[in-house]
């Protein structure tokens, strides 16, 4: 029996670095460990599928510092950066800790999997065929640079009485290379006739080439860095 494990989650500590940095005692460990996930789905909440790729944390003794990685910077920051600020009062306000939040930019999102599933999960939400959603899906991160792309939907596709699973694959997924970029996303669209999975894989390259390790520094581009203010919990 085949056994399955989640590329990111497979890659961490080797090629890849935690999602969360920080370090605290046992004691307090799942008490910040829940203050992540409350801050991950607050945003993803507020800003809905705004184009955020993923969400990482920083803990120092003094700040926690938020970085959002986003293809639509522009709707986090807001006119004059309101949105970003009220944001940052909003997230003091949830976990009482000071907050700075900083926006990054996705350059090349056609080649991110968490924004090809929401991408694809927007489709199916407005009754496209899930055939030519997933065709085209995968024709955009191939032009994009993709070394290779894998999609699953699985529910009542296309209306059916029955759920079923259906798959699409174009290039090579070496899952087992933990030198290769893999990169996984995950998202549901909500139909009228239930909730469909969207999982996606895309092979960005190699960690160890040059080329590669270039343009995925070159992938992310700092926006913003705007001073957050203190608050009292």
């Amino acid at each position: 029996m085949g056994q399955k494990v989640r590329p990111t989650g497979f890659r961490v500590g080797v090629m890849t670095s935690w999602s969360s940095q920080w370090f605290a005692s046992k004691k307090d460990f799942s008490d910040l460990l829940v203050e992540d996930f409350k801050i991950r789905k607050y945003i993803k909440k507020r800003f809905g599928r705004s184009g955020i790729a993923r969400v990482t944390i920083e803990r120092t003794r003094e700040k926690v510092v938020i970085n959002i990685f986003s293809s639509r910077v522009g709707v986090i920051i807001g006119k004059k950066g309101a949105e970003i600020d009220k944001l940052t009062t909003e997230l003091e306000k949830l976990i009482h800790r000071h907050v700075e939040v900083k926006t990054m930019e996705v350059n090349r999102p056609e080649t991110d999997p968490q924004l090809i599933a929401e991408e694809i999960a927007e489709q199916l939400e407005k009754r496209a065929s899930f055939r030519r959603t997933m065709k085209q899906a995968i024709g955009k991160a191939m032009e994009g640079g993709a070394k290779g792309v894998r999609l699953q939907l699985s529910g009542r596709l296309g209306g059916a009485e029955m759920a079923r699973c259906e798959k699409a694959m174009e290039g090579s997924i070496p899952l087992s290379m933990l030198r290769a970029r893999v990169e996984y996303g995950f998202a549901e669209a909500s139909t009228a006739q239930g909730n469909i999975g969207i999982k996606v894989w895309v092979n960005n390259g190699d960690y160890l080439t040059e080329e590669t390790t270039d343009a995925a520094n070159a992938q992310t581009r700092k926006v913003s860095k705007k001073p957050a203010r203190s608050r009292q919990g």
